[in-house]
């Protein structure tokens, strides 16, 4: 005798398989980490001239992908003392390489992070962000990137954060 948990396990299973996107033969998925750290000295020259209002907070980046990375803010929340949580989104562009292959794409990203006693006065907890590659959105040899990286800041430095992720080329 069937149970209905073991249906419903069963069906999901079956809907996972056919509902899963096809992969493109040839496609090649490739872990990534690194360091991000703010551009303090100004060694980015700038983000390409489409991405021009993308100046809040560059950062070198270092490790699997090498360059520059710029973000455009679009929205920040900050619940204030005692919480000290501040929530932020918006859009970025990284403009490098990855593994000799030189061009941009674009992300949009989430942030949340705990300051103490609030944002922007305060110091950095622990933060975290996570960055979803636009498909469609790289240029040169980045074109055909998708992915998703995960950075994690090094609160007790506030300028440092690790990344980690994947991206995919098509």
């Amino acid at each position: 005798m069937i149970t209905l948990r073991r249906l419903g396990i069963a069906t999901a299973l079956a809907l996972t398989a056919t509902a899963a996107p096809s992969i493109a033969a040839g496609a090649a998925t490739t872990a990534v980490s690194g360091t991000f750290v703010f551009d303090a000295g100004g060694t980015c020259p700038g983000p390409p001239p489409e991405y021009e209002d993308f100046i809040d907070y560059p950062v070198i980046v270092s490790g699997d992908l090498e360059g520059c990375w710029y973000t455009d803010v679009e929205e920040a929340r900050h619940l204030g003392s005692p919480s000290g949580l501040y929530f932020e989104a918006g859009r970025e562009v990284f403009v490098g390489e990855i593994s000799g292959r030189a061009g941009t794409f674009s992300t949009t990203y989430r942030y949340e992070g705990k300051w103490d006693p609030d944002f922007p006065t305060g110091t950095e907890i622990w933060g975290r962000c996570q960055h979803l590659i636009v498909p469609g959105s790289g240029t040169g040899g980045l074109r055909d990137v998708t992915g998703h990286i995960v950075r994690t800041d090094i609160a007790t430095d506030g300028t440092v954060a690790l990344y980690r992720g994947f991206v995919r080329r098509t």
